[in-house]
């Protein structure tokens, strides 16, 4: 259709609008409307709702036949039903019905019946237009295909695209097992600040803003973290919260500047303890869920049944590289390794760094099936216990599925002597330009001072969480409304 077109369609829209306001007839007049079936299970239950009256809204979706009878498409939010229509049924009202358009939204009253063709139908007996549309929904056979549109227009994308709105709805049922699996073991549901003086527990570049009446800047949350386990600290053993984060870097299929968190924490335990509680909860939600621990994901088929493979991230290294970075203690040495690796490693200045890039160049991508990777690198982990026997790694472990990053967790640092030593180290990166160095928390080392006892932490990155269980390959299909950068 030409925009010439499209805008003579348009302004036909408006006029029929018009006539019926200055009939006393405005649609958007209408507040309520009795509703006493769905589309759906209308469908699932045809036997209980034959020949039984029925009241329904919803938006017409497709118009069909002529003369004296017409067929209609009706879509509630559980789906679509047919209506049939005669004009001896509706002798004051058919003619009028037949100029309403492809988009309105209308009530209907009327019996439930099946058509010689085994259509499940609405005898429809009246019917009200309830909302005009305006615009123009996209072609039935072709849809709405534009990505960055479907994006910008989610709610026309949910209208026509009845796939996507499954896909929110299976979040929604996720969040609640989520919810249901923490509450069964005894964690307590919190909320903490989304603005902060300083964005900790994690290493991120911060969006910024002003507070006026107290002239101060803020900063939205990258984290959870701090102010949870101030939590532990004042006596909570179980919490856990699941809430948006912002993080002000680069956008792709996995990252999104706004993104829904899970982080928990829980006293006397350690990262081997919240291993066991990640995989039960996987297990837990594949069941719950998909019904079956094995779930379908692109080319892949994903096993999640219990237990998960766990290896040092040094030995993974060593497995897909066959360099073995456990052995070495001068920087020069790794660094030359890692270079006829082919790997750029010139702004890392540990070996524990550099370890940790080869890692995410020759590693990460080929890890499909569930794996934990342990014992991260003390420079990569400013929050993490040091592992005792060897303080070159930490308690820290990241469940990786189908190459991507699915949980992080570690034995928290209690130690406030030796955190108070990471911070200043992370700050001095601060002032050497790095943006996501973790900035110098006084009141957490206070908080530490008086005492966190040994606890397990976890953060886990729900949106990847459900790309996995919808099978979804960009992190903006489980997102309602993705960030997008303005069209003007």
């Amino acid at each position: 259709m030409t925009t010439e077109n499209l805008s003579e369609v348009l302004e036909v829209r408006r006029d029929k609008l018009k006539k019926l306001q200055e009939e006393g007839r405005n649609p958007f007049k209408n507040t309520s409307y009795d509703i006493t079936a769905h589309a759906k299970n209308v469908e699932d239950n045809f036997e209980s709702f034959e020949e039984k009256p029925v009241s329904m809204a919803g938006r017409i979706m497709s118009k069909r036949g002529q003369g004296k009878v017409s067929f209609y498409d009706l879509q509630d939010s559980t789906g679509r039903i047919q209506l049939f229509l005669k004009k001896d049924a509706l002798p004051d009202q058919y003619d009028e019905i037949k100029t309403y358009d492809i988009g309105d939204i209308v009530g209907i009253k009327g019996d439930v019946f099946k058509t010689r063709m085994g259509q499940i139908s609405v005898r429809v007996k009246e019917l009200t237009l309830l909302t005009k549309s305006l615009q123009i929904l996209p072609e039935k056979y072709h849809g709405l295909k534009d990505m960055d549109l479907r994006y910008r227009q989610r709610y026309v994308d949910l209208i026509v695209n009845p796939e996507v709105k499954e896909v929110f709805q299976k979040r929604s049922l996720i969040m609640k097992k989520i919810r249901d699996f923490y509450d069964n073991l005894g964690f307590i549901e919190v909320e903490t600040p989304v603005l902060s003086n300083m964005a900790g527990g994690a290493n991120a570049r911060p969006f910024g803003t002003h507070h006026n009446a107290l002239d101060i800047p803020l900063f939205l949350r990258i984290a959870l973290e701090l102010p949870l386990k101030r939590l532990i600290v004042g006596g909570f053993d179980k919490v856990y919260e699941v809430s948006r984060v912002f993080r002000n870097e680069g956008m792709d299929a996995t990252h999104n500047p706004e993104f829904t968190l899970l982080e928990s924490y829980e006293a006397y335990a350690n990262y081997e303890d919240v291993m066991d509680m990640v995989e039960a909860l996987y297990s837990f939600l594949a069941k719950e869920v998909n019904q079956s621990e094995i779930v379908a994901y692109g080319e892949n088929e994903i096993s999640l049944e219990t237990p998960f493979r766990r290896a040092r991230m040094v030995d993974l290294v060593k497995e897909h590289t066959n360099v073995d970075f456990d052995v070495m203690t001068d920087v020069e040495v790794a660094r030359a390794a890692a270079n006829e690796l082919h790997v750029d490693v010139k702004d890392k200045t540990s070996v524990g760094e550099i370890m940790a890039e080869v890692f995410d160049e020759y590693v990460e991508d080929k890890l499909i099936q569930p794996i934990f990777v342990t014992m991260h690198p003390v420079e990569m982990s400013p929050l993490a216990k040091k592992d005792f026997k060897d303080p070159r790694y930490t308690e820290r472990f990241e469940l990786f599925i189908n190459g991507a990053e699915c949980a992080n967790a570690f034995s928290e640092l209690n130690d406030p002597i030796d955190q108070k030593e990471r911070f200043m180290l992370q700050a001095q990166k601060k002032t050497e330009g790095d943006d996501e160095a973790h900035p110098f928390d006084a009141d957490f080392i206070n908080a530490l001072e008086v005492g966190l006892p040994p606890t397990g932490g976890l953060g886990i990155g729900i949106d990847r969480l459900m790309m996995l269980f919808t099978n979804q390959h960009s992190i903006r299909d489980v997102i309602l409304f993705p960030t997008m950068k303005p069209i003007d």
